[in-house]
């Protein structure tokens, strides 16, 4: 039950890991912490007035196994420090979280691997973070982020397209969808990997908690692969904790013109590894991936004509596609969707479409 009680500390506001370890080091457990004397925590040295009186407050207001059950009960588990499925290289990091809340299960290899990058992302953007996240994940990689929208989004879903393993690092509770409409994704993400927070459960996002966030994203994992950044952003953040940890940080190249891709350039210029495949991050690590027989994809003479004229970077609507190939409407959006379905294209918003990655297309 230590770190039950751990949890209802950290809950309290102003209670952070330096308190956290000073109360647990002065009263010899968190459990002593929490019952100690109203005298006795003011005596302490670790809480000032404001904060002690929240602890008082704190105490009265929740009771502790009501809350460690009502937390079982909607999946939520408590991994603390001590404890031998906490995560060794996020133990090896300077300031690591004291407890950490999850959904799902813990990795319990130390292939992790976090992607990064804009929210506003661009249909290039997507699509690489996507591609990378798919194939780290065939290599029995997981896929570490932040369930943010652009970037982060993307890379989840790659890794979950052959149902495997990401973990998603939130920057609120972990029974909380943020943002909204990832709630979906974010219980995918809980059943083949894990959702983890160090904010108790019920804390809503906030502006503030996202660079701690960030933190916790980079000492899950071996390296951060920063897709696109502007020369100020959260995956910047990412990337600088990286550095700081000694971890290994890789920069995707954009277009020069591109104000989402000046961060990482900056990155590179710093001295980040240029990356344009996944094989460019596994070599890093001794990784290898035994070759796999590539599924030819056969395209009709029809299909080939639309098939050419998309690209990976600037999407097309169905009259830019009519007025390149001289076929109809109706002929293009039959194919269109066809190659939705064999995962050739992606539609993005507007009826706009965009090729994916793919091998073995003829």
């Amino acid at each position: 039950m230590e770190k039950i009680y751990l949890a209802a500390l950290q809950m309290v506001a102003g209670i952070g890991n330096v308190r956290l370890k000073g109360l647990v080091s002065f009263f010899g457990s968190a459990q002593q912490a929490w019952l100690a004397n109203k005298r006795d925590l003011l005596l302490c040295g670790h809480l000032d007035e404001a904060i002690y009186n929240k602890l008082l407050i704190h105490r009265e207001k929740i009771d502790i196994y009501t809350l460690a059950c009502d937390w079982e009960r909607k999946g939520i588990r408590i991994c603390s420090h001590n404890d031998s499925e906490y995560p060794k290289l996020l133990l090896n990091t300077y300031n690591a979280p004291q407890v950490l809340f999850y959904r799902g299960a813990l990795p319990i290899t130390d292939h992790l691997i976090a992607i990064v990058g804009a929210r506003k992302a661009t249909s290039y953007g997507k699509n690489v973070a996507q591609l990378l996240a798919a194939e780290l994940n065939e290599a029995g990689v997981w896929v570490v982020s932040g369930a943010a929208r652009g970037i982060d989004t993307a890379a989840h879903q790659g890794a979950l397209l052959k149902d495997g393993n990401t973990i998603a690092v939130l920057g609120c509770g972990v029974d909380i969808n943020y943002p909204p409409e990832n709630g979906k994704l974010i219980n995918q993400i809980a059943e083949s990997g894990a959702v983890v927070s160090e904010y108790a459960p019920g804390t809503m996002a906030h502006p503030g908690h996202f660079p701690a966030r960030n933190r916790i994203i980079n000492g899950l994992s071996r390296g951060v692969v920063v897709v696109e950044a502007a020369e100020r952003s959260g995956a910047l953040i990412t990337a600088d904790f990286a550095l700081e940890e000694g971890r290994d940080v890789f920069a995707v190249p954009g277009s020069i013109f591109s104000p989402s891709s000046k961060g990482t350039h900056r990155l590179v210029k710093q001295g980040a590894k240029l990356i344009d495949s996944t094989a460019d991050i596994l070599e890093e690590y001794d990784i290898i991936v035994k070759e796999k027989e590539t599924q030819r994809i056969d395209l009709t003479s029809e299909e080939a004509m639309v098939y050419d004229i998309l690209t990976y970077e600037n999407s097309l609507g169905i009259e830019d596609i009519v007025m390149k190939t001289k076929l109809s409407t109706a002929v293009i959006t039959y194919i269109l969707l066809q190659f939705e379905l064999r995962g050739l294209v992606t539609e993005n918003s507007g009826k706009r479409y965009l090729r994916c990655a793919k091998e073995g297309v003829k």
